[in-house]
């Protein structure tokens, strides 16, 4: 009897974790089937390979899922819309909560060459012009991403 009860609560937690499972899985695919079908819809890619690229951002940010980041850019409506939209579908698919913050851009330009000057992360990225690349690479901030991706970054 007691052989029997254990196999039958066996069964139960077994059956509870893969419903869990389905239901965590529904969501994050619900979640890339909203984005894909609405905000993402004018695209020239087909609605199967923008489901399967969003796909590929949530399967890449699952040693992520649950962090946050923080992001600045300067007050433009491009930022605007990254910041209230791009960030929440970031969040949705990923699991990764975005704090993207706006500010005009002296406050930008301020924030950047601060973190440069200190070596002191204040944001984990920025979003600024492309008049501070010679500001990166005179302080030697600029990293070559090829050779990042071939080495640290692999």
């Amino acid at each position: 009897m007691f052989k029997t009860f254990k196999t039958i609560i066996a069964v139960a937690v077994s059956l509870s974790i893969l419903t869990i499972s389905n239901a965590i899985a529904d969501g994050h695919m619900a979640a890339i089937k909203k984005w894909s079908n609405g905000e993402f819809s004018l695209s020239t890619l087909s609605a199967k390979e923008r489901e399967k690229e969003l796909q590929w951002f949530h399967d890449a940010a699952k040693p992520f899922k649950g962090m946050s980041i923080k992001v600045l850019s300067e007050t433009i409506p491009t930022h605007e819309y990254e910041s209230k939209t791009l960030t929440k579908a970031f969040e949705e698919i990923t699991g990764i909560k975005v704090n993207h913050q706006l500010l005009g851009e002296g406050d930008v330009v301020m924030a950047v060459q601060t973190q440069m000057q200190t070596n002191v992360s204040i944001y984990d990225a920025y979003i600024n012009d492309s008049d501070l690349i010679g500001t990166h690479a005179r302080m030697q901030q600029a990293v070559n991403l090829t050779k990042w991706m071939a080495g640290e970054g692999k």
